[in-house]
């Protein structure tokens, strides 16, 4: 192969590699002139790095030269491990990419990678996350009878999986970390190994320290709807949850944000608290929908 592009330069064939180079190189100079910071996607439950296409192609197209990594760990299957386990993992592999962008990067992050990188951003000190988009999380936790749960726990439904996912057994899984039962909130509390301790709804001796370096992030999007149809309640994508009457109180109302437990009420009076929230769109479409892309992401990606 090498010999054959020899001969091509030689014989003038190489005006059509310098035609692919020229384009190329302006692309990565227009990036580096307009600012465009590396952006970092994290999947979520069952899913792969093969599946964010459309978006790296929309960020692409968009913001020409921009360096898109969709981190390829704990992919399909394996997305079932423990989510502190998953941290730690996506973490080793992201934290080379931030010591190379001077200016900072930015994270898009699905579904249960949400959760993942709220869990980076917590416990990573020296992070440079410019924007995070949360892309259809269930932030404040999820509570429902989806599919997921289905296919995962054919056995239980969404009123007695607390037996399972409150013992340690359960919490080896990793939905389990974050499955937040309204009507045994004492359970979850005391029993969740993840998302009851980056809440600090249990006492968190790290709880300070976390906070600080959450909110070294400049901007917070919280992207989700009401057709999602997985993430239960939906407004779990924006930090709202069921009371145990099973009655949605929005984010402003929840004791996490009245007493800025990790920053989210700090967020909000910076200005650097987005909510998205995009009606017709099914949870497995949510990184591949242009629309929710223009409306919801692109001009955070700067």
């Amino acid at each position: 192969m090498m010999n054959s592009s020899r001969r091509g330069r030689r014989s003038g064939g190489g005006s059509g590699v310098t035609g692919l180079l020229y384009p190329l190189l302006g692309a990565c100079l227009w990036a580096a002139a307009l600012g465009y910071r590396p952006v970092i996607i994290v999947h979520g439950l069952f899913d792969s790095s093969g599946d964010f296409k459309n978006l790296q192609r929309f960020i692409n197209e968009t913001h020409p030269g921009t360096n898109v990594t969709v981190i390829d760990l704990f992919d399909r299957s394996a997305s079932l491990q423990p989510m502190w386990k998953q941290v730690e993992g996506f973490k080793a592999a992201i934290y080379p990419i931030m010591q190379n962008a001077a200016d900072g990067v930015h994270f898009i992050c699905y579904s249960q990678g949400g959760l993942v990188c709220r869990g980076i951003l917590s416990t990573l000190p020296d992070h440079n996350v410019h924007s995070f988009i949360s892309l259809s999380s269930p932030q404040a936790g999820q509570y429902g009878d989806t599919d997921y749960l289905r296919y995962i726990f054919p056995q239980f439904v969404k009123s007695n999986l607390y037996h399972l996912c409150y013992t340690g057994i359960g919490q080896r899984i990793s939905i389990c970390n974050y499955w937040n039962d309204p009507h045994h909130r004492d359970l979850y509390v005391n029993s969740s190994d993840y998302l009851a301790l980056l809440n600090s709804e249990r006492a968190n001796p790290n709880s300070t320290e976390w906070k600080k370096n959450f909110l070294k992030i400049t901007k917070l999007v919280l992207i989700g709807g009401p057709d999602d149809g997985v993430i239960t309640p939906w407004q779990s994508s924006q930090f709202g949850f069921y009371d145990d009457n099973e009655t949605v109180v929005e984010i402003q109302q929840q004791e996490v944000y009245l007493r800025d437990v990790f920053g989210l009420k700090t967020l909000a009076a910076r200005g650097d608290l987005i909510l998205c929230s995009v009606p017709g769109v099914e949870h497995v479409y949510w990184h591949s929908n242009e629309t929710v892309f223009h409306t919801c992401m692109e001009k955070w990606l700067v």
